[in-house]
């Protein structure tokens, strides 16, 4: 049995890599990207599987099972309640507490004079990220952490103590829930490593999106000067926790980032020429990115097109997939495209037929994954799922003596240097940020609090440093993450 499940893994594995590289598998894979509909059909409320991670785990590992699924997440219902309570993370609404147990969580953005950063901030912000995160951001969102220069108390103490730990916990968890997906239905985990651009934080857990709207039209500078000084953290923060193997992708959820949240110009001169270097530094260090494009970005598609060929995978949100696939899929893999409105209101009969017009449309040649638009929540009908995930096992087989896809060689050639870096854009390299990436107090300043070592200083040095990064860990995936 095991040695029946590590084929089928391996199967799977070489199948959803094949049609990430833009290629063509056997057939065309099936990962959806199922969050609270895993609650629903293994018998959980929201509240369950948000509030406690192991039913979470376990209901995605009988969804995967059942459906028998090619590639999933281990929890798509990321954010784990449990921690951003120890947190005391004020911005989200927590199912069975905040809200009815059966509603999936919520985030709650602040009206703009009570946004998490100020506008006359910025200047902190681009001297230091991460002291301006520990000392400005954290104690802003957190009911328990008190800001500088204020008295301490039990409950500040205590956020660090228990998150720190809350944390460590659910990502090692992770790990375990990968090995119990590929030994119990050699199931793929779909992802690894987490991305947003540097545009997106600012208006998702900084100045919120009317503050970042205004700041645009009045302090243009300072904004695409913070841009620049999140890059290098957040590629790091990518980096470190992308697949060591290289073989599925570092997924970037983009959110207010596109027309007409932003004007074209705003994307063209902020957006874009901060995360684009990103982009470009992941797949020089052998990684692909999924853009998980919630909403419509067809306005920008030329933009995408100047990436290497085969850097990223497009999921298609509510865009005009063939669109998509007329402008990137001789580049890129393409992913999505099932309405979630359908896959909810439909019939399992409406589903089959947008499954068979997607495939015919965009999947002839390979380089399509199957997935519903955007993240599943509860209000799809398990039946509608079946009928996606049925339909697309038994359509979307390419026979061996089919066409090949056009320009096979040059879709999996991985050659960074291709590109065109747009002029004035800094790599996150060329960045020279006064606390490096991954860094919460250097050595050199904690080595001046040290007697002289008699021992091995490298050992010291090594362990200090090792250490000193779970803090960094700690307050970037508390911004990125939760």
């Amino acid at each position: 049995m095991a040695t029946d499940m590590e084929q089928l893994y391996a199967e799977r594995l070489k199948r959803y890599v094949t049609a990430m590289r833009n290629e063509k598998p056997d057939r065309i894979p099936i990962r959806p990207f199922v969050a609270e509909f895993t609650a629903k059909y293994a018998g959980y409320t929201c509240q369950e599987v948000t509030h406690d991670y192991e039913n979470a785990f376990a209901a995605v590992r009988k969804s995967a099972a059942d459906f028998d699924w090619d590639a999933v997440v281990g929890n798509m219902v990321y954010v784990w309640t449990g921690l951003t309570q120890a947190i005391g993370m004020k911005y989200y609404a927590v199912p069975g507490i905040d809200i009815p147990p059966d509603t999936g969580f919520q985030y709650l953005e602040p009206p703009e004079e009570k946004a998490y950063m100020c506008p006359d901030e910025y200047d902190q912000l681009i001297e230091d990220p991460t002291a301006f995160l520990f000392n400005v951001w954290l104690p802003r969102v957190s009911a328990d952490v008190s800001p500088m220069g204020e008295k301490t108390s039990y409950r500040n103490n205590l956020s660090f103590l228990k998150g720190g730990m809350a944390m460590l916990s659910y990502f090692n968890a992770f790990g375990t829930q990968g090995e119990l997906l590929r030994t119990e239905s050699g199931t793929v985990s779909a992802i690894a490593g987490i991305l947003k651009a540097p545009l997106d934080i600012i208006a998702d857990k900084l100045r919120g999106y009317i503050g970042l709207s205004m700041d645009l039209l009045e302090r243009p500078g300072k904004v695409l000067a913070a841009c620049e000084a999140l890059m290098p953290h957040l590629l790091h923060v990518a980096l470190s926790g992308a697949d060591p193997e290289q073989n599925v992708p570092v997924t970037i959820w983009m959110h207010r980032g596109c027309v007409p949240f932003v004007s074209p110009q705003q994307f063209d001169t902020v957006y874009w020429p901060t995360l684009k270097p990103i982009i470009e530094e992941i797949w020089a260090r052998g990684h692909q990115a999924l853009f998980y494009a919630e909403g419509d970005w067809n306005a920008h598609l030329k933009s995408f097109a100047e990436l290497p060929d085969g850097s990223i995978i497009y999921h298609v949100d509510k865009a005009d997939i063939f669109e998509v696939h007329r402008a990137l899929g001789d580049k890129f893999c393409i992913s999505g495209g099932i309405p979630n409105d359908l896959l909810g209101y439909g019939t399992p009969g409406d589903v089959r037929e947008c499954c068979k017009k997607v495939i015919d449309g965009v999947a002839r040649d390979g380089g399509y994954i199957m997935d519903a638009s955007a993240i599943v929540q509860d209000d799809a009908k398990v039946e509608n799922i079946k009928a996606m995930t049925e339909f697309t096992r038994e359509y979307g087989v390419y026979s061996s003596s089919g066409p090949t896809p056009q320009g096979d060689d040059s879709r999996s050639a991985r050659d960074a240097n291709s590109s065109d870096t747009r002029a004035g854009s800094p790599t996150p390299e060329q960045r020279q940020p006064k606390r490096k990436p991954g860094v919460c107090v250097p050595w050199g300043e904690k080595l001046k609090e040290l007697p002289d070592i008699s021992g091995d200083k490298e050992l010291v040095k090594r362990v200090w440093e090792d250490v000193d990064a779970l803090g960094y860990v700690y307050i970037w995936q508390c911004l990125l993450s939760f």
